[in-house]
């Protein structure tokens, strides 16, 4: 046993300033939960507007488009019909908007950041570390402080899955803008190209499938986040996820972890394809 004369609990200070955040900034929050609110509801109710069958069937399209491959295809399609034949579209919209909002708030904040870091080694320095951090924390732990400052309910599961979602967008950025070629870069300043211009016309779209695949990734954590965060109110396929667990009801609790895994693949493929269509041309 650890001796008690050397223990120090900080459970305190952290209840006092969690109590002074909600007194001094609780408006400040109370604005940004209605801001994050709008935009999933938006984003919710087009998701939710649009027949399930025109979701399949543009799925489908932008899968033939990349592959041009039926068997690719006809995989997805038998996918997102497996979720709607199990009776789980709606749930699976739900969490479906959760993640797009997230990933959009991710995507804001990220590139930004990616391009900081890349700019300078200074910001870079102090940003890594933290990065670092947040990529090993426990998932779990994400879900304290959304629930401390912003509740029970989807804000604060947006809030939770975008703090765990936004470092591979933001390290992918940063490392596809550095491993641009620095004579590519040269050749631009010989031209005229102000440093502005460079980044936006030479660094950004070169580094652009490295961003893509940090949003694929950024994306996915996000999914998976989803479902961890129906425990303080996310909805949606987790919620069914995690009343499946609690009733040890395990039909139930594959169907919605099927659709999870579903939801999952389908967003991965079409983001991937998406990606690869930014790779520069190979040289033979």
């Amino acid at each position: 046993m650890f001796p008690e004369m050397l223990q120090f609990h900080i459970a305190s200070y952290i209840d006092v300033f969690v109590k002074w955040l909600t007194v001094e900034w609780g408006s400040t929050f109370n604005v940004l939960t209605n801001l994050i609110l709008l935009l999933l509801l938006k984003i919710q109710s087009g998701l939710m507007f649009v027949p399930w069958w025109l979701w399949i069937a543009a799925v489908a399209a932008i899968r033939w488009l990349q592959t041009r491959r039926l068997v690719k295809t006809a995989g997805l399609i038998i996918l997102l019909m497996a979720i709607g034949v199990f009776g789980l579209w709606a749930e699976a919209m739900e969490t479906l908007a959760i993640v797009i909002t997230s990933v959009t708030i991710a995507f804001a904040i990220s590139i930004p950041l990616g391009i900081a870091m890349a700019e300078s080694d200074r910001i870079n320095a102090v940003a890594t570390p933290l990065l670092d951090a947040m990529q090993t924390m426990p998932s779990f732990v994400y879900l304290i402080p959304a629930l401390m400052l912003f509740g029970l309910g989807k804000v604060p599961a947006v809030i939770a899955t975008l703090i765990y979602a936004v470092p591979p967008l933001v390290r992918l950025t940063n490392l596809g803008i550095r491993q641009v070629s620095a004579s590519v870069q040269e050749a631009a300043g010989a031209f005229g190209a102000t440093r502005w211009q460079i980044m936006r016309e030479v660094r950004l779209p070169l580094a652009m499938p490295s961003i893509l695949a940090g949003l694929n990734q950024t994306t996915m954590m996000a999914l998976a986040m989803v479902v961890i965060a129906s425990m303080i109110g996310a909805g949606g396929l987790g919620e069914k996820v995690l009343i499946s667990i609690n009733r040890i009801a395990v039909g139930n609790g594959f169907e919605a972890g099927f659709a999870v895994v579903a939801l999952a693949i389908v967003i991965d493929r079409t983001t991937q394809g998406l990606a690869r269509r930014w790779q520069p041309p190979k040289v033979n």
